[in-house]
């Protein structure tokens, strides 16, 4: 698939902003999954990882990559991770694989945040992916009532639990030409734990593989 290589060339690319004896920080989805296994390939020397999921913890461990918690790490932390959609203010949507919470925690604390993702992802605006929302299962009535009342139609991610015990429910049709005020509103909801809207969380880099190269935003 076209996709594969895209995002196979953009993972390689990003080896070139990693420094040698660092702590890495990984996000969730395939491009990180290949952007792990070239990294090992590459034997570029990092101190270890923080994982934002269960998932990529075993990917981790699968090639030999120490993972440490969060709260362990005194070191500056680079983050990589990709995104269901993002447009050219670096804004985003995560979530579609379920880790959007760890993945806001991580970004936010990270010294240096970068996005590699392929060219379909590049939107001009966000919303035709569904949006993720991490909410407290007893909340999931009152939260899908005002979800409905911003205008959007949620959906429950059936059989799907976080890795914190939590439910998701994935919001279509909802107005994003705003979205920080959409994340900041969402937020704002008793019960919602994360909104995977990355508006004030954004990637300080963004590398894009296209069908001509690597295209970098910043």
């Amino acid at each position: 698939m076209q996709f594969d290589k895209l995002k196979k060339n953009v993972s390689l690319a990003a080896l070139d902003y990693i420094p040698s004896n660092a702590i890495i920080g990984f996000g969730s989805g395939s491009t990180i999954i290949y952007f792990i296994e070239a990294l090992y390939k590459s034997k570029k020397k990092i101190l270890g990882a923080v994982s934002s999921s269960h998932y990529t913890t075993i990917i981790l461990h699968k090639y030999g990559i120490p993972v440490f918690a969060l709260g362990a790490i005194c070191d500056p932390i680079i983050y990589i991770d990709s995104a269901d959609e993002i447009n050219h203010n670096l804004e985003m949507i995560k979530g579609g694989g379920g880790a959007l919470t760890n993945e806001k925690i991580i970004s936010s604390i990270a010294e240096k945040f970068i996005c590699i993702v392929h060219e379909s992802k590049l939107v001009k605006q966000l919303g035709q992916f569904p949006l993720p929302i991490e909410i407290i299962p007893m909340a999931y009535t009152y939260v899908l009532k005002k979800i409905v009342q911003l205008g959007g139609t949620p959906k429950y991610r059936e059989g799907y639990v976080t890795d914190h015990g939590n439910i998701i429910i994935d919001v279509y049709n909802l107005n994003l030409s705003c979205p920080v005020f959409i994340e900041q509103k969402i937020n704002s909801i008793p019960g919602v734990v994360t909104v995977g809207l990355f508006t004030k969380n954004k990637a300080d880099m963004v590398l894009i593989g296209t069908k001509s190269g690597i295209q970098i935003l910043k």
